[in-house]
């Protein structure tokens, strides 16, 4: 499995038992949608290696208590301590309205009310307080807000993000 093909799930966290149990840490609002899993991907030496989950329960909140089916001790423990979690893009759970997910619209289309096309969002950062579209139109780089406020609508049959930005944010830009 290819870490494009994935999304980030969490991280093991810390060691729970003497027997090889791990508390992951999960980077979700919905922890509990998670509670059940098979298996799930973890990171080890930059790849990607599946380990099967013989036993899991929420902990705490944001923690999922696992027991992985090789992971018999707190030295295997230790060995992935820190490590990350991922899963198949396929197992997000949909999204609808105006909710998304940052990796779906890359590639989507800024379309202000007033101005019509803004430009081409080509990612998104996510390290500032406030999430940033990263957008591109005829070469020059534009960051726009991902406020609530400015979004209005998100249609994804023709790959738009529908968006009533203030007066002045894209002209500073060109």
């Amino acid at each position: 499995m290819r870490k494009e093909d994935c999304f980030y799930l969490g991280k093991i966290a810390k060691k729970f038992s003497f027997k090889g149990e791990v508390l992951a840490y999960l980077d979700t609002d919905e922890p509990e949608l998670y509670e059940n899993l098979e298996s799930v991907f973890v990171e080890c030496n930059k790849h990607l290696i599946p380990f099967f989950i013989e036993s899991s329960s929420l902990h705490k909140n944001d923690f999922l208590r696992v027991r992985f089916e090789d992971v018999t001790n707190e030295e295997e423990a230790e060995a992935i301590l820190g490590n990350d979690l991922y899963l198949p893009l396929k197992m997000l759970p949909k999204l609808s309205g105006n909710k998304f997910y940052f990796h779906e619209v890359i590639g989507f289309e800024i379309e202000d009310q007033r101005l019509g096309f803004v430009g081409e969002i080509q990612s998104v950062n996510d390290t500032t307080a406030q999430p940033l579209f990263e957008v591109i139109k005829d070469g020059v780089e534009m960051f726009i807000p991902m406020i609530d406020h400015f979004l209005i609508k998100i249609d994804r049959e023709n790959k738009k993000i529908i968006m009533d930005l203030p007066e002045g944010l894209v002209e500073m830009y060109l």
